[in-house]
């Protein structure tokens, strides 16, 4: 299609096994499972089983702290859900996309693979041991503790958190980062308070993305918007993957599925069909 630009470092060998891959959804941080409603019924549409999970703190475990092992029996348990003998594929946006890489690479370790069939990480193209991530923390400290001090070393970063999400048209329902230099709309739904951020970043800190990827033995595409400034190591992340390709949205930012959703759709559309490959 040519509003997309696809690309992969080299010829995708065939999948284990083929058949319709269902397809369950990952949440970014402060949001929940409802900023996929469209892509449930999208992907449902074109007869695939579909879930959104809740991450912990997050929609229906609200009262839950997050903690990257209770994210994975989440993952583990929307995985089985759909019975041993049906593929899944995983769809993570930005903390779910980090979340769905390291519980990928975690399961690749154990040879527990067989089940699924590809993961699509979306905005998640910044290995959280870089600058981005560190500033993202200072941020949520301060928000925290309230200090002086700390809103003073939070300045610079939040100038610029805010320069990254403007250069983009994300909207207020999936942004991380959004949601975090307090640009998102907190009338609507339950929006889980700072803590949730700390402790998610805190599960995160000496992760790193590119080493998961490495480590993935499932197809990967990685799909980022094109003015989304955090996609400063979409490269290093395309050549870490395994039969990885790389998706870039013309005109959309941090929260792909929202600034561009047809765009966005066809994109799965495109995965989906080379996960069910023979």
């Amino acid at each position: 299609m040519n509003d997309l630009r696809l690309t992969s470092p080299g010829d995708v060998p065939a999948s284990r096994r083929g058949g319709t891959p269902a397809v369950v959804f990952v949440h970014g941080m402060r949001t929940s499972s409802h900023i996929w409603d469209a892509q449930l019924d999208h992907v449902r549409a074109r007869g695939h089983d579909a879930l959104a999970v809740d991450l912990p703190a997050h929609g229906a475990l609200r009262d839950e702290r997050f903690s990257m092992r209770r994210a994975y029996d989440v993952l583990d348990e929307a995985v089985a859900s759909f019975g041993t003998d049906r593929r899944v594929a995983v769809v993570g946006l930005s903390l779910g996309g980090y979340t769905t890489l390291a519980w990928t690479a975690r399961r690749s370790a154990r040879g527990q693979t067989a089940d699924l069939a590809g993961i699509v990480a979306v905005g998640c193209s910044s290995d959280p041991k870089g600058k981005p991530v560190a500033l993202y923390r200072t941020l949520a400290d301060a928000a925290v503790t309230g200090s002086q001090a700390a809103r003073r070393r939070s300045s610079a970063a939040a100038t610029w958190w805010r320069s990254a999400v403007l250069g983009g048209r994300s909207r207020p329902g999936g942004a991380d980062v959004q949601a975090l230099i307090g640009g998102a709309d907190d009338a609507g739904p339950f929006r889980p308070g700072w803590q949730v951020v700390t402790d998610s970043l805190s599960h995160l800190a000496g992760r790193s993305s590119v080493a998961n990827l490495r480590a993935t033995r499932v197809p990967v595409w990685l799909v980022n918007g094109s003015r989304d400034r955090l996609r400063l190591e979409e490269q290093r992340h395309l050549q870490a993957a395994y039969r990885g390709a790389l998706v870039v949205v013309p005109g959309a930012g941090h929260d792909v599925n929202t600034d561009a959703p047809e765009a966005f759709n066809r994109v799965l559309d495109r995965a989906l069909r080379t996960f069910e490959q023979p």
